[in-house]
């Protein structure tokens, strides 16, 4: 079967959540026997030079990218207010790519063509025009709830509303699109539900993000010594900052006054200075670290405070299968059925946070048996070979009906 995968960013390095949901379900593809070819936009925020990737990163065909200026932009964003079209979305609408997808179409024959998210939409129709493939979806999230989430959580009145307009925005779009898929290939069961009751009617499946164990190897020591508490994530990305700033405000100050000697380590490319400047007594901001398992592998403890967003966080799977302590929210969990208090901590206040915390205080000697059960947990339920496997048999399975048909 041939592939050819269609991405917003260039998928690596393997540093945010969305490239290791592609670079893992790429390598499942080619293991299951899939010949894959990358398309990527090469974005000004995300820029990657191909020509740097190691040895080791070799399961596509061939890969292709387009330099994309997707910038924000306050002109672009004013003007838009007097558009029907998503700003989100608007940005990734690129003439060159077009022209790319065009010119690979017409010289290779592909069976599947891949969408890594919604933002991939708008070069539909240049695939019907041009291929007779599977059109498959691969919704990353519910995009539009991500904007939701965001626009209910924000307490300032303009900023509110304009997040509110974006997401109204959003939502439109992303129903349209819904027709344009011959598969839609959810990360969730809770988002499949979603995309259902927004209209989609064609087939579909449920492929969460698959993590290869063998690559995350649990240094068990770290739970010898003092507690040390970790977050690791895009800190551009909204939700994640989001996220920290709560932490820092609501339980960091009642966490530290109980325990003193717990120090918390912040990493993720991309922080802005106002977060930065929150930094204090045992908060430490390490920016992009060169090992994200490096990194999470030297504190025991691992917070994903998550209040807006949607499909499964792949910090919370790499974190579990390196045996980690995870503490997230109800939200955090989503797509991820591990249970709490023994694979995972789970808390949705401040005060339940602090409590999660004083129970690992209190019950340190479990903490590594809990770590344990995480990594089992992983192994049995997000095993990236069978998830591909799966996929592949949904995809042959689609084609071979579709040719009946015809």
């Amino acid at each position: 079967m041939k592939i050819l995968q269609l991405c917003k960013q260039f998928p690596f390095p393997l540093n945010d959540g969305y490239s290791i949901a592609v670079t893992c379900l790429s390598r499942a593809l080619k293991e299951a026997g899939c010949e894959v070819t990358l398309l990527s936009m090469n974005t000004s925020k995300h820029y990657f030079d191909p020509a740097n990737l190691p040895e080791n990163y070799n399961h596509y065909q061939a890969v292709h990218t387009v330099d994309i200026d997707n910038r924000i932009s306050l002109r672009g964003a004013f003007f838009n207010l007097f558009s029907t079209e998503s700003y989100i979305l608007s940005r990734f609408n690129s003439v060159a790519f077009g022209l790319e997808l065009k010119r690979l179409l017409k010289e290779t024959p592909f069976d599947v063509i891949q969408l890594e998210s919604v933002y991939l939409a708008s070069h539909v129709p240049i695939i019907r025009e041009y291929s007779d493939a599977l059109v498959a979806m691969r919704a990353h999230n519910v995009e539009h709830e991500i904007w939701e989430r965001f626009a209910l959580n924000s307490t300032f009145f303009l900023k509110k509303r304009y997040l509110q307009y974006l997401s109204r925005k959003l939502k439109k779009h992303e129903i349209e699109r819904l027709k344009d898929y011959d598969i839609l290939v959810a990360i969730t069961e809770r988002d499949l539900e979603i995309f259902k009751n927004l209209g989609y009617r064609k087939a579909a499946t449920v492929t969460p993000v698959g993590i290869a164990a063998e690559a995350y190897q649990p240094d068990w020591r770290r739970f010898s010594k003092p507690l040390s508490l970790a977050f690791i994530g895009s800190l551009d990305w909204m939700p994640n900052q989001e996220g920290v700033q709560w932490f820092l405000e609501k339980v960091w100050p009642e966490v530290q006054r109980r325990h003193p000697q717990l120090s918390f380590h912040i990493a993720g490319r991309g922080t802005p200075d106002w977060l930065k400047n929150k930094a204090s007594e045992n908060v430490y901001f390490h920016g992009e670290v060169e090992s994200a398992v490096e990194f999470i592998n030297a504190h025991p403890l691992l917070i994903v405070p998550l209040f807006s967003g949607s499909g499964i966080r792949v910090k919370i799977l790499e974190g579990m299968a390196l045996g980690s302590v995870v503490l997230t929210t109800s939200l955090g969990m989503e797509g991820i059925n591990a249970t709490h208090g023994e694979q995972i901590l789970v808390a949705d206040t401040a005060e339940a946070f602090v409590q999660n915390l004083a129970y690992c205080f209190e019950n340190k000697t479990q903490l590594e048996q809990i770590g344990c059960h995480a990594r089992q947990f992983i192994q049995d339920h997000f095993d990236t070979r069978k998830i591909g496997r799966e996929l592949v048999e949904k995809y042959n399975k689609l084609i071979g009906n579709t040719k009946l048909r015809s």
